[in-house]
């Protein structure tokens, strides 16, 4: 592991079987992550466990919707969470900051920028920053799909060289878990297709799945961060990892070539990406190509929906693909009339232009 490491840890791991915290565990944790500060690295905690702790504090009335009951186990249980996290780190001389966050808050560069800077002082004065969803004022078509979501954003936002995934399996394996036969896969390229070997099967206590760690993780893998999901119920795990590797399941995705700050954001704004244009068969060869090109507006076929100038634009290829995602340097209205047109300035310049799927962004 390297110099800034963010570490996310899931709801299942901090919790016993009946739905309580696991103090015991959460206390090593906190160990172990003192220690890898005494190491010389910068830690970053992504931490699930609010609405557990919330739920095994408070009976409700089942007239409550799922929302409602989100919401006010996670605005009592986030005060428990952070005060346990405060009480244990302190015992080792650990200054902690709590960053309640928002998907929307991600969704311009200006709010990208202010969160970043938030977390840079942080880190700067020697405080440890403990980053959850804000999911008592978080709506439910704009949350993130789960915490391993937001551990990926924060590793690139924050640009860590390690995201370490912490869920209660040992990584991906090449078959069920529950099957004595199947293994964990050790390392993962960004351009493996691993679809078959993902379960499905979601923690009650939280919202994500293996499905989503592996999206998560190829995402940040394609930004250049080393990503590492691994068993967080195992004793010392963190000390493991960082001491003998080697010794200890899990599973590494090795990061690609790293991409700029700019286009990093670019990569975690398809959620609020507004319209959106469909280009030819040339420009979608040349966007994939290995050389820095810009999108032309000779390339582009159509112009769907309605966006403003600086508004993040997805990009589909002549099947409906979408491709890429980019900054657009027009408005819908002043693309529709330029269409086609040659000598004109890139619809799409290719510093604010990010291919999916492309190792160098």
């Amino acid at each position: 592991m390297t110099d800034r490491v963010v570490i996310k840890v899931g709801s299942k791991v901090l919790t016993r079987k009946d739905g309580t915290i696991d103090i015991t565990r959460m206390s090593s944790l906190v160990d172990q992550i003192a220690d890898l500060r005494r190491s010389g690295k910068e830690v970053i905690l992504v931490s699930s466990g609010a609405v557990a702790c919330g739920r095994s504090m408070l009976k409700v009335s089942k007239k409550l919707d799922s929302v409602d009951q989100r919401q006010l186990f996670s605005a009592i249980g986030q005060v428990r969470l952070i005060n346990l996290y405060y009480q244990l780190f302190r015992d080792h001389g650990i200054r902690i900051g709590q960053v309640l966050t928002m998907k929307e808050s991600f969704s311009t560069r200006r709010e990208y920028l202010n969160q970043r800077n938030c977390m840079e002082v942080m880190l700067r004065s020697d405080v440890l920053p403990i980053v959850n969803e804000n999911d008592t004022v978080s709506v439910t078509e704009l949350m993130f799909t789960d915490n391993d979501e937001l551990s990926s954003l924060i590793a690139s936002m924050m640009d860590a060289e390690t995201l370490i995934l912490l869920s209660s399996v040992d990584g991906i394996y090449d078959g069920p878990p529950s099957d004595p036969e199947s293994r964990v896969i050790p390392e993962v390229s960004v351009d493996a297709d691993l679809s078959r070997y993902i379960q499905e099967e979601k923690s009650s206590l939280g919202r994500g799945g293996m499905s989503s760690k592996f999206s998560s993780a190829r995402n940040a893998a394609l930004e250049g961060i080393e990503v590492i999901i691994a068993n967080g119920t195992r004793d010392d795990i963190l000390t493991a990892l960082a001491e003998r590797p080697e010794q200890i399941p899990h599973t590494r995705f090795l990061p690609a070539a790293g991409v700029s700050r700019i286009k990093k954001w670019i990569a975690h704004s398809g959620g609020f990406a507004k319209g959106g244009v469909r280009i030819n068969a040339d420009a979608a060869k040349a966007l994939r190509g290995p050389d820095a090109v810009s999108l032309l507006l000779v390339g582009v076929t159509s112009v769907d929906g309605d966006f403003e100038e600086g508004d993040i634009i997805p990009i589909q290829d002549e099947n409906g693909v979408r491709i890429a995602l980019g900054k657009s340097g027009y408005n819908s209205g002043e693309a529709r009339k330029l269409l086609g047109a040659r000598n004109q300035k890139p619809l799409v310049h290719y510093n604010y232009l990010f291919m999916e799927g492309k190792k160098d962004g």
